[in-house]
């Protein structure tokens, strides 16, 4: 195992999140992706569960350097860096290439997406789970509380540095050559016994509220071929 430490001081460093193996979003890994890339790894939580269930070689980039260095114990390549052109990864290697809520976090994910093209192998896919600006507890403090305030963690993560609804999400890759495959809600949160205004609009509306009901979204898309 082998963790490539680069220099620069990072500006998000948030060894606090939690470090989970994130099974809903395991379950919609194909197994036929044996070499995966999994940007912002975090701890290595993912990649680790990624490596019990099955023969798979899993590389991280992790800017958080406390974190890399635990991802380095157990996954088999780990850059602590921020995602971009001078990490050290090969061309065309990867069958999947994750962004488990690490795109919201960066500057520009038009790059991000734009440099998966040269990591993946023709028709690999990219899996990149976002949280969901528009569910239902996110607009309530919008239009009700005519609020917008960070948190710790969420949708209004103080460390988000962009925001994606469903639409804009799918728009954003297939803007970037990538052909979406499937859209899939995380995490439905939506029924409160105490509001009773929420179970009306989702019982009248289910159409319009439909992606309000998830905290995340997930896209799969894959690298079109030409």
């Amino acid at each position: 195992m082998k963790t490539i430490f680069l220099p620069g001081e990072p500006i998000m460093e948030r060894p606090d999140y939690p470090d989970t193996s994130r099974d809903s979003l395991l379950q919609h890994v194909p197994a036929e992706a044996r070499v995966v890339l999994d940007v912002g790894c975090a701890k290595g939580a993912f990649g680790r569960a990624l490596k019990s269930a099955g023969e798979r070689e899993v590389w991280g980039v992790e800017p958080d350097e406390a974190s890399a260095a635990l991802a380095g114990e157990r996954l088999d390549h780990v850059i602590n860096d921020f995602f971009g052109p001078a990490n050290p990864l090969p061309e065309q290697y990867f069958d999947l290439i994750t962004f488990n809520d690490s795109l919201e976090h960066m500057s520009d994910p038009v790059m991000a997406l734009d440099l998966c093209h040269s990591k993946l192998k023709p028709g690999g896919r990219i899996h990149c789970c976002v949280p969901n600006v528009r569910h239902i507890e996110n607009l309530e403090h919008l239009i009700l509380n005519k609020d917008w305030h960070y948190e710790e963690m969420g949708v209004r993560d103080r460390t988000h540095l962009r925001f994606f609804t469903r639409k804009s999400i799918v728009a954003l890759f297939e803007e970037r050559g990538y052909r979406v495959i499937d859209v899939i809600g995380v995490w439905e949160d939506w029924w409160d016994a105490t509001k009773p205004l929420r179970r009306l609009l989702f019982r009248f509306f289910p159409e319009f509220t439909r992606d309000m009901r998830h905290v995340q979204i997930l896209v799969i898309a894959e690298r079109a071929t030409h």
